[in-house]
């Protein structure tokens, strides 16, 4: 479990934990706790917000140096992934020709499309949001709940290669819904925290928004390019985090 977590911490943040072990045995324990390392990115928007606060920042200013903090906690490697996908998608090319536009360096118009609109979204979500700090927490932990799922058993690569090819399959469907449930406790939990039985119930709500907003987008991802790739892990998380702020501020 400690190799599994240095390797989730490692894969999805900046913080310098090494390498340490990369292979299937880690790949299965790191997309479990995936949805823990959501604590760091989201800790990360919410000290920036309760900061933003003490300033006397607009709460629009303070959201969108949040989303800027968690931007940077994962080198925007789930920003990247997000575009990257809309491209290979967008496209509209067989699954070879879509996998090698999604590798290139650049970003075309259906990326930055979606970059752009999705950046908006969560920064206006999250301003609109009744306990910000709370929501990032639980919609970044909401937002890596879809790594276990998406590399559950049965899910393929799309690559030989690669992150999809280290943990695709590692993840049995029991073991994804453990991590969900614990998932689902700790955002009521949180959720209670901060705005008693109706805050518990937007906890969960929200998760559940992220979830429900990623599987079709995991669905489409895995018809179209034939399995899953890191690109397709960071735009589940970005995919799903916006849901849940949106769901978050909608409830209020």
């Amino acid at each position: 479990m400690i190799a599994g977590l240095r390797l989730a911490v490692t894969l999805l943040t900046v913080v310098p934990l090494g390498t340490g072990r990369a292979d299937r045995d880690t790949a299965r324990p790191a997309m479990l706790l995936a949805p823990a390392v959501g604590l760091i990115t989201g800790g990360a928007a919410a000290l920036v917000l309760l900061a933003g606060d003490l300033l006397g920042l607009s709460r629009l200013l303070a959201a969108a140096l949040a989303v800027a903090a968690t931007a940077a906690a994962t080198r925007a490697l789930h920003l990247d992934g997000l575009a990257d996908l809309a491209d290979g998608l967008g496209s509209g090319r067989p699954a070879a020709e879509a996998l090698a536009i999604m590798k290139r360096s650049d970003i075309g118009p259906f990326g930055v499309v979606t970059l752009l609109l999705t950046l908006l979204v969560q920064v206006a979500a999250l301003a609109s949001a009744p306990q910000p700090a709370v929501a990032v927490l639980v919609a970044s932990v909401a937002g890596r709940l879809t790594l276990p799922w998406a590399c559950r058993k049965g899910v393929p690569s799309a690559r030989p290669g690669g992150l999809g090819a280290l943990v695709a399959g590692s993840v049995p469907a029991g073991a994804a819904l453990a991590a969900t449930g614990t998932v689902l406790v700790a955002a009521a939990g949180a959720g209670a925290a901060a705005g008693g039985i109706g805050g518990a119930l937007h906890g969960v709500a929200a998760v559940a928004a992220g979830l429900a907003a990623a599987a079709p987008v995991l669905h489409r991802a895995v018809r179209r390019l034939g399995g899953v790739t890191g690109d397709v892990f960071g735009a589940l998380v970005e995919v799903a985090t916006t849901a849940a702020l949106v769901a978050l501020a909608a409830l209020s």
